[in-house]
């Protein structure tokens, strides 16, 4: 073995790295190098410089780099100056505006203190997916590629333009509700669950629809449900409380203290505004808002099939315009695919705002902003219905990719942003019954199979129940099992106890109807209620939308909405806030989500799914 002092024998390799102590200064890291540098060449090495050299290098290194950065600095300063004083900035970017403290709804920045923007035409449509959460996404995708034989790869459009992720929690819940939710986004500010434009302890907040508005922009609403529930309605109007819809109909159409800030509602609840003497009406008064908006406000009225189709798509629109197409909501799509003759869908009723939108404003130095809602996702989750909410998301992602190809065809700047204002019924694509392994996997092909929603089929239930009061029980069950089970639902092993059950609780048939379904297609639901789980974001892209990337806040997609159309909703509130008395309505909150109460009634006890 070779003493440390050495050298080695001929034949073996020199050590890429040249033996010394760690060094402790510059000085020791440049001579170390140098060392690697001459062992790996095989170069001689240069003499060690003695002190004195090294010091006089080191000083004129410390002058030249003196000089240098003074020389640096004084240029700065000369150029600064320059700028100052014959170019001054023009900022064409807002400052972003800080939310407030989301536990307490604090205020935004007032618009007023953000540099100008070059003042510039733009249009913005903002999708609401209410109730939809991630696992409705992995559910619907693997429903189409199973329905359509495609490849693992293909996706849905939105999953093309996933942007981020929201958090859901309102002012007074981790767990929030469709006003909280909405609200967050029409005035970026966090309230109570309940709340219809209003902060914590009634206070009115203005609405980017209704700041729009002011600006010279035109707006519109689209949905599915009734367009006094909750999403629409924080958009347009001011309540202390959701189940307020007759006073929020008469907001929509302009009876508020702002007057009228809409321009197209195109959706359902038609039973809110017309006068309770009217056969369809669900008023609790003799008020009929709609010969008060038409004579008042000047709007135009469509109720059915033919007045939509009168519209042409858009084509043939005269602003404003109110189009009420169902009672109360409109069907699922499972089920209105069936009565195209008589409901309009999603993507119909978008395509003809856009087109009537762009045509109102083809000649105005501003667009419009478009909320358009994806309203019954929520309804089929709050149902536990997979087979309805999987119709639902392909319609939504039809209509989603309907503005898309809107936005890329329009000579108008446009931007399109689309989140949800909660997850409803915490999915899940798996279910592991009692007292059984658990299984991986889940199966597309029950949801294919069911061409009806539990809605609906509870509808003919009691339908035929009614037209048929002496039918024996025996006649009822096969009829249930051959008329709705089977031929609507596609299930040709129902267990007896669950017809039974059908036959024994018409009242609780929606939830029968929806358990049958997904415990086939191995679907798991947490509640009929809502969850707190993160929501996605998908958008266009465009300007600013870089500012909702990533994990953020729903206020901040209400944060984005403002600064895009560069608008004064601050404005907005303080003059609500001078003019409006809120008539707050103390009701309890328990059951009040605009759902039948027989939904939250757990029903896996009496169809025997669990274990005593």
């Amino acid at each position: 073995m070779q003493s440390p002092t050495s050298k080695p024998a001929s034949g073996e390799r020199t050590p890429l790295l040249a033996d010394g102590v760690p060094s402790r200064n510059s000085s020791d890291s440049l001579r170390r190098a140098e060392q690697e540098d001459a062992a790996i060449h095989g170069t001689p090495l240069a003499p060690t410089p003695t002190a004195r050299t090294r010091t006089v290098r080191e000083l004129l290194l410390f002058s030249w780099a003196l000089l240098a950065t003074a020389g640096v600095i004084v240029l700065a300063v000369v150029l600064q100056h320059r700028n100052s004083t014959t170019n001054p900035p023009t900022p064409t970017d807002p400052i972003p505006i800080i939310p407030g403290d989301p536990g307490t709804g604090t205020p935004y920045p007032a618009i007023s203190s953000l540099p100008p923007k070059k003042d510039r035409k733009r249009n913005l449509i903002f999708m609401v997916s209410d109730g939809m959460g991630p696992a409705s996404l992995s559910l619907t995708r693997t429903f189409r590629q199973h329905v359509n034989n495609l490849p693992m790869d293909d996706t849905l459009v939105l999953d093309q333009h996933f942007w981020g992720t929201s958090r859901t929690r309102s002012s007074n819940s981790w767990v929030t509700d469709s006003a909280a939710g909405a609200t967050a986004f029409s005035c970026a500010r966090k309230s109570y669950n309940g709340a219809i434009g209003m902060e914590p302890g009634f206070k009115p907040c203005g609405t980017v629809l209704e700041a729009a508005k002011r600006a010279g922009y035109k707006t519109g609403l689209v949905v599915t449900t009734d367009v006094t529930d909750a999403t629409p309605a924080c958009f347009a109007s001011h309540v202390g409380y959701r189940w307020q819809m007759d006073e929020i109909a008469m907001q929509e159409i302009g009876e508020g203290v702002l007057g009228r800030s809409v321009d197209l509602i195109l959706g359902g609840g038609r039973c809110h505004f017309l006068k309770n003497s009217t056969a369809g009406s669900c008023r609790q008064d003799d008020v009929d808002v709609v010969e008060i908006g038409q004579k008042k406000h000047g709007w135009g009225y469509v109720d059915d099939r033919a007045g939509f189709d009168s519209l042409k798509l858009g084509k043939n629109v005269s602003l404003p315009l109110l189009g009420l197409f169902a009672e109360r909501d409109v069907p699922f799509e499972i089920d209105r695919r069936h009565m195209n003759d008589v409901y309009p869908s999603l993507s119909e009723m978008a395509v003809t705002a856009l087109k009537a939108l762009e045509e109102a404003t083809k000649d105005s130095e501003k667009g419009f902003f478009l909320m358009i809602e994806g309203s019954r996702i929520d309804h089929a989750g709050h149902i536990n219905d997979p087979a309805a909410q999987v119709r639902e998301v392909l319609e939504y992602d039809k209509t989603f990719n309907a503005v898309l190809e809107f936005i890329e065809e329009s000579d108008t700047e446009g931007v399109l942003v689309a989140t949800s204002d909660h997850e409803t019924g915490g999915l899940s694509t798996a279910w592991q019954a009692p007292n059984e392994l658990p299984v991986y996997n889940w199966h597309p092909e029950v949801l294919l199979q069911a061409n009806a929603s539990a809605e609906y089929l509870t509808l003919l239930l009691q339908q035929h129940m009614i037209a048929n009061p002496v039918e024996e029980q025996q006649q009822l069950q096969d009829w249930i099992r051959e008329d709705l089970v089977e031929k609507r639902l596609g299930i040709k092993d129902a267990l007896e106890i669950e017809i039974n059950a059908l036959a024994s609780n018409p009242l609780l048939a929606m939830n029968i109807f929806s358990k049958m379904v997904s415990i086939r297609a191995r679907i798991g639901w947490s509640t009929h209620g809502h969850s707190a789980v993160d929501v996605n974001i998908y958008s266009s892209g465009g300007p600013g939308t870089e500012d909702i990337r990533g994990n953020v806040e729903n206020i901040e997609v209400g944060g984005f909405l403002r600064r895009y159309l560069d608008v004064d909703v601050d404005e907005i509130t303080r003059e609500l806030r001078e003019k409006m008395v809120v008539d707050v309505k103390e009701a309890e909150m328990t059951g009040r989500d605009g759902h039948p109460e027989e939904w939250f009634v757990e029903v896996d006890g009496l169809l025997g799914y669990t274990t005593a």
